[in-house]
């Protein structure tokens, strides 16, 4: 696994497959698809120099230079050789200087990664350098709940880098438009919320052209294309300039006046208003970093996008609504949501939802527009609640664990002539650039080489799926002298400080082919990066198959993979695939896996095999288990015991999230700590209980610590306060230091919940649990725990894979 770790640290790409096969047939028998989770703004090793000039592209297929490009120096004219297409380019005449000793960086092996900035894009960008922010509030909640949205508003607005541009946009039963321009008189712009704005509509009633007349021809776009700097500085002002006002308008701003009968909703009209936030940004500040910020309280029910009716007799859709077609909004408010994200889009502007009601908000219909516009996403249940308090702090946080927040990406892609692609599952949007290279089979953005990321961060992956489409004789192939495929990822993006950027990933893969593969390309499988491929493939099948049975087709895949890549040398003695646990490790929070358990020793072994085996049991076990209890007991793709709200914001999180982050969704980390020891793994199983410890729990978006029996008497008897206690207050704290490094570095912030063993909010922990215990077992380790469940345990299940495994 290191040599993986290595890899995405120099490159930030990790795929399943690292030896590839060599033709169609050899890859349909991989079933892990050939594919990559790349992170484009991971942030790259210290020594990687920032080049002040722009790349050298091939003039055939416009791939950038790298290491692997093939350098003629010995001719007058040097010359370099596409790896790609295998054209000869001329070096231009700034480069006459270079030789073997004498390489500019882009040629060094190690930089296959490397950032170029131009003084010429730099200068062109900075009309539209500074970042927006664009605030759209909820009025239409109770008088607790926005007094908690108000603070949290004016605790980040110091927060806020005085350049950045600022916006307000109230709404409840109507839209309010407010203007920063004017600090001695308050004005507000009212639209009605039932009625759809257009542009033209929004460009009339706030009179924009009020003091010049309008051009009579062309697109209406920012300073540049008809718009005066006056008319834009008032409703978008920087920060600086704007502070005093903004606080003035949150400090007094009230919940919605108009009254609700007791058997209705409040009228909000959701959709209304960010299609004036789009339009206003559309027409102020086209093509520059700007967000919109929703932070929304409850269901949309009025105007475009409603999610509900006012009517409290008519419940919010559910899964079982969405599966009958029983659902008279739905498929009109996605409609409508799917022309707003090709707006923002074609704007180049990201849509960010902070959603903390009890109720469904309507994220589920909003998904399609948070996702295509890479923007953030945000569940809690109250605006006073740590998670939407922490989380946004962490949006204009700067330092060590910033976000890293940047705009206006574009993600373009070049491989070679025997690889096709197939598509990107993750946040961004197609720009319909067809070509050679595009594959007949579609997953996820396809039909493209060319994508749209409106926002990006540090973390934001892209799951990228290859097609393998040579056909010929393995042992023709085998012979080729050739026998490398090469990738290479362009983005352009503007970085946080205005500069435009652009980052070149080119990778190398050896492929194999004919007879006897299986061992070489068991060498190069990563098991981390093949449960993410096959979590994203499940979760986008379930949103786009009607009759998709995840269950029975990670089972088919599973028993497949077995079946290909087993040992079965002794089938007399076959015990268990090795499933892997991923743990956090106690210093450095780094996932590594923990092999050769005595509960999991055998023969029939698939070597580094368990991602999908992983995948399954962790992503379906808790459905199977039939526990519940928590928001996510279910996993990141399931429906069962989520709302519409929380499975696409489980998925959203999971299609966005690196190969770290993801593993720990699919399958969450146990650390123990007691006396005897130090912080160490522990299997995700309910024998890991013990009275006199305590477990650290991470699921990704919830924090569990959880104190044994005995260890909690002592703590509630405060033998920690006593000095001659001072190893149990160290044995107390120092899970909850571990806790608060992962909080402080990861978004959305998880919610920590601290527990003790047969206390109502253990069962945050038991959900997780692999039922080895049971109230129909035969005896219980004296401290230990037991799961109140008919269901099997992770080791019959293991049982009935090794049986069909090898039929």
């Amino acid at each position: 696994m290191a040599e993986f770790l290595d890899l995405e640290s120099q490159d930030s790409v990790r795929m399943p497959w690292n030896v590839l096969p060599g033709t169609k047939a050899d890859a349909a028998n991989c079933v892990i698809p050939i594919s990559a989770v790349y992170t484009p703004l991971k942030p790259l090793p210290a020594a990687t120099p920032l080049l002040p000039y722009s790349p050298l592209r091939c003039r055939n297929c416009r791939s950038v230079i790298s290491p692997f490009s093939i350098v003629d120096f010995s001719s007058i004219n040097k010359i370099w050789i596409c790896s790609f297409c295998l054209q000869r380019n001329h070096f231009p005449p700034h480069y006459q200087s270079i030789s073997e000793q004498n390489l500019p960086a882009e040629l060094f092996p190690q930089y296959t990664t490397i950032e170029y900035e131009t003084t010429a894009v730099h200068e062109k960008a900075q009309a539209g350098s500074s970042n927006v922010f664009l605030f759209v509030v909820d009025t239409c909640v109770i008088e607790e709940e926005l007094g908690f949205l108000k603070s949290a508003l004016l605790q980040v607005l110091g927060m806020v880098p005085e350049n950045c541009l600022i916006g307000l946009i109230t709404f409840g039963t109507y839209v309010h438009v407010h203007e920063l321009g004017f600090g001695q008189l308050p004005k507000v712009h009212v639209f009605k919320g039932t009625k759809e704005v257009t542009k033209d509509q929004l460009l009339e009633q706030m009179g924009f052209f009020t003091k010049r007349p309008r051009p009579t021809t062309g697109v209406i776009a920012g300073v540049r294309d008809g718009l005066s700097q006056e008319s834009v500085a008032r409703f978008l002002l920087p920060a600086s300039d704007c502070e005093f006002v903004l606080n003035s308008i949150l400090e007094e701003l009230q919940k919605d006046p108009w009254p609700v009968p007791s058997d209705q909703r409040a009228a909000r009209c959701t959709g209304t208003a960010l299609s004036l936030a789009a339009h206003l940004l559309g027409v102020c500040v086209p093509g520059s970093g700007a967000r919109i910020m929703a932070f929304l309280g409850g269901p949309s029910t009025e105007g475009p996008g409603a999610i509900v009716s006012k009517n409290l007799s008519e419940p919010i859709r559910s899964h079982k609504d969405l599966d009958k077609d029983s659902v008279p909004h739905y498929h009109k408010a996605v409609k409508f949501y799917e022309a707003l994200s090709k707006q923002l889009v074609h704007q180049g502007h990201v849509l960010d939802v902070f959603a903390c009601a009890l109720d469904q908000v309507g994220v589920a219909e909003l998904k399609v527009a948070i996702e295509k516009t890479g923007g953030l996403v945000v569940l809690a249940e109250s605006f006073g609640h740590s998670v939407f308090k922490d989380s946004l702090r962490r949006v204009f946080q700067s330092g060590d664990n910033d976000l890293g927040l940047s705009s206006n990406g574009i993600f373009e892609m070049n491989c070679s002539k025997d690889i096709k692609i197939q598509g990107i599952i993750g946040p961004c949007a197609s720009l319909d650039k067809k070509g050679p290279l595009c594959s007949e089979t579609v997953i996820g953005q396809g039909n493209t080489t060319a994508w749209k990321l409106c926002g990006l961060d540090k973390t934001t992956s892209l799951c990228i799926i290859f097609d393998v489409i040579k056909k010929e004789n393995p042992d023709i192939v085998a012979q080729s002298a050739n026998n490398q495929f090469f990738f290479q990822f362009l983005t352009y993006y503007q970085h946080g400080s205005g500069q435009m950027r652009l980052r070149a990933t080119t990778l190398s893969r050896r492929w194999v082919a004919g007879p006897g593969i299986k061992e070489d390309l068991i060498s190069g499988f990563d098991q981390e990066a093949a449960a993410v491929v096959m979590a994203r493939q499940v979760s986008f099948k379930m949103e786009t198959e009607a009759e998709f049975d995840p269950i029975r087709w990670l089972d088919k895949s599973l028993i497949h993979i077995c079946s290909q890549f087993g040992n079965t040398r002794r089938t007399a003695h076959l015990r268990s695939v090795y499933p892997l646990d991923y743990q956090y490790f106690h210093s450095s929070c780094s996932i590594y896996a923990v092999h050769n358990s005595s509960r999991h020793a055998g023969d029939f072994q698939f070597m580094n095999g368990a991602g999908l085996l992983l995948c399954h049991q962790s992503m379906f076990g808790s459905e199977d288990w039939g526990r519940t209890g928590t928001r996510e007991v279910a996993g990141p793709c399931l429906v069962f015991n989520n709302s519409p709200d929380e499975t696409a914001y489980f998925r959203m999180i999971l299609n966005r999230e690196n190969i770290a982050n993801s593993v720990v969704m699919i399958q969450p980390s146990l650390i123990s700590y007691s006396f005897q020891s130090g912080p160490e793994p522990a299997l995700l199983d309910v024998a890991s209980i013990a009275a006199d410890r305590i477990l650290l729990l991470d699921s990704y978006f919830t924090i569990v610590v959880f104190h044994g029996s005995t260890i909690a008497q002592w703590r509630k008897a405060g033998y920690h306060e006593l000095p001659e206690h001072q190893a149990f207050a160290h044995l107390l704290q120092a899970p909850r230091d571990d806790a608060d490094a992962i909080i402080r570095e990861r978004f959305p912030v998880p919610r920590l919940v601290i527990c003790d063993q047969h206390g109502s909010q253990a069962r945050f922990l038991l959900a997780k649990l692999n039922p080895s215990a049971t109230y129909n077992s035969d005896g219980v380790a004296p401290g230990g725990d037991i799961i109140f469940t008919d269901d099997v345990s992770f080791e019959v299940f293991l049982d009935h894979l090794q049986r069909l495994a090898v039929q």
